[in-house]
């Protein structure tokens, strides 16, 4: 991945000098295609820092995962890259695309991590109510506990008389 890198920055600072506009490759990546691919690439690299073994153990290659994704080779990727690097409008344009899906994701993410943490909050004060109750009901059953029983007084009925 950090040879990924090392291309994407050369290419760039070689796009930046005073040449002549690069050569359209034969197999150029659509715009819309490198906007995904330098998404993918961004979400490799943050998921590598934060859990590089996870990664490893499941044999994932950031660089191979994301040519065989988009059944492109490195040569493509680099030429594809240059060719819209020059144009600094264009690159310009696809950046801002990754920085949208970025954007997004954050926000669904953060969404989505705002009704889990609402979720657990509401179950942990169903369980508080629960135990509360508890304690009531406890509580009762020893009041009721602690009251003297009388026997109750039954007037003896007589057969016969008023039925």
């Amino acid at each position: 991945m950090r040879n990924f890198l090392c291309i994407l920055i050369l290419i760039i600072l070689i796009g930046c000098g005073d040449s002549e506009r690069p050569a359209k490759p034969e197999k150029l990546i659509p715009q819309e295609t490198m906007s995904n691919i330098i998404y993918d690439v961004f979400l490799l690299n943050a998921a590598r820092g934060i859990n590089k073994q996870v990664l490893e153990k499941n044999n994932v290659l950031p660089q191979d995962y994301v040519y065989k994704k988009y059944s492109i080779d490195s040569l493509q990727f680099a030429l594809s890259n240059e060719y819209y690097s020059y144009d600094t409008k264009i690159y310009q344009s696809i950046m801002d695309r990754v920085r949208s899906k970025l954007e997004f994701e954050k926000k669904r993410n953060d969404s989505i991590s705002e009704i889990e943490r609402k979720k657990k909050d509401s179950i942990s004060e169903i369980e508080r109510k629960e135990k509360d109750s508890i304690k009531n009901i406890e509580i009762d059953i020893q009041e009721l506990d602690s009251l003297p029983l009388e026997k109750p007084k039954l007037k003896p009925k007589v057969f016969g008389q008023g039925d």
